[in-house]
């Protein structure tokens, strides 16, 4: 069982010396990764409703500072060796696929190899006007991306022809470490779950009421079947946050009985004191997988 900390990039995380103390603190306490969120604006209203809270509101105020998940990793990543820099998700429908096959190489090179990619196709429809990226087929546009980084990514003078993304003859270097950097689908959806199946390195379902984690995780074994994969294969990772935080080892085992790879556990847990707290934390995770 592998130990990560969502919700990274946040409160006194935001600054340069928060990513950091954050960071440092992570890899020493034995978690294996941070995963960030993010929003590129915050519309001053919105109708979209925010799926992972019973008002469908976002906790966050307008002027909340949230990072760019890609250059906050950027940042942690020149103060630790060994943590693994995961998004957790970026709004992939969102993003220029082949700026951000360039970005994504470069700091998987030369940060050795340590990013993960999670991806969701947002929820806010107001972002996307703002961006001036059509809400409608983001699914869509989203495994189209993801097959175009990956053409970037496995070798020069690339081509890839699809809806959303085409180009011929074309090189983005540095590469990523391992040829790849693994994708992982997050999502509370079934067609999450899907994609996940077909595309992914792994999968994070998201909790919502209605659809049990273990459901969407039963969907996306059922496709990447359903696609010739091996379901074994898919890495999946979950946060359980209807789970008391005070019983570690009853964490681990639900967990466990899911069949994932990895927890998640939220970073408001160390506002006070972060290292002592990451490191107190941390040992009592891997305390319970023994």
């Amino acid at each position: 069982m592998k130990f990560g900390i969502g919700f990274a990039n946040i409160l006194h995380w935001t600054t340069a010396g928060g990513a950091v103390e954050f960071g440092q603190a992570a890899e020493a306490a034995g978690f294996d990764s941070v995963w960030t969120v993010e929003h590129v604006v915050y519309p001053d209203s919105y109708a979209s409703e925010y799926p992972y809270d019973p008002s469908g509101r976002m906790s966050m105020t307008p002027d909340t500072p949230l990072p760019d998940p890609l250059i906050w990793l950027t940042w942690v990543a020149t103060a630790t060796t060994t943590l693994r820099l995961g998004t957790g998700i970026l709004i992939l429908p969102q993003r220029n696929p082949v700026v951000l096959a360039k970005s994504l190489g470069t700091l998987d090179s030369m940060s050795g190899g340590r990013v993960s990619l999670g991806v969701g196709v947002g929820w806010l429809k107001e972002e996307f006007a703002a961006l001036g990226i059509p809400w409608e087929r983001r699914g869509q546009r989203t495994d189209d991306y993801i097959g175009a980084m990956r053409a970037l990514w496995d070798a020069d003078s690339a081509s890839f022809e699809s809806d959303h993304a085409s180009f011929s003859g074309v090189s983005v270097n540095p590469k990523p470490v391992n040829g790849r950097v693994p994708i992982v689908i997050g999502g509370h959806s079934k067609a999450a779950a899907r994609r996940a199946g077909r595309l992914g390195d792994g999968f994070w379902p998201g909790p919502r009421e209605g659809v049990s984690i273990a459901e969407l995780i039963d969907v996306m074994r059922q496709e990447a079947a359903a696609a010739g994969r091996d379901p074994e294969s898919i890495e999946i990772t979950v946060g359980l946050p209807n789970t008391p935080m005070d019983d570690p080892a009853a964490l681990v085992q639900e967990v466990a009985e899911l069949g994932a790879h990895r927890l998640i556990v939220p970073s408001f847990l160390f506002l006070a004191n972060t290292a002592e707290t990451m490191a107190a934390f941390g040992a009592q995770l891997q305390a319970a997988t023994r």
